[in-house]
């Protein structure tokens, strides 16, 4: 689990940030698809389905994506410093 917030906290390689933000999208607007208050077609329901699902897990494995696997290891990880944060590395 630490190494999982320690690879959330480290620098992602530019080409990840734009897969994740373009997979973020592409999830939420499925998703919005899926929770619209008409009646769509059973084809469309079932491909938006399966884009929430191929985004949401684009956008973590982009997430997970270090740029410097080396520099991971030396990351100092404190206890109670937030999700949100990010660590010198």
């Amino acid at each position: 689990m630490k190494t999982i917030l320690k690879r959330a906290r480290a620098e992602t390689p530019s080409f990840f940030k734009k897969l994740r933000n373009i997979a973020a999208t592409s999830a939420a607007i499925a998703g919005s698809l899926l929770a619209a208050p008409i009646v769509l077609p059973a084809a469309i329901t079932t491909a938006a389905g399966y884009i929430v699902a191929a985004g949401s897990m684009a956008g973590i494995v982009s997430q997970l994506t270090v740029k410097n696997i080396r520099k991971l290891g030396k990351q100092n990880l404190k206890k109670g410093c937030g999700y949100g944060k990010r660590t010198e590395l």
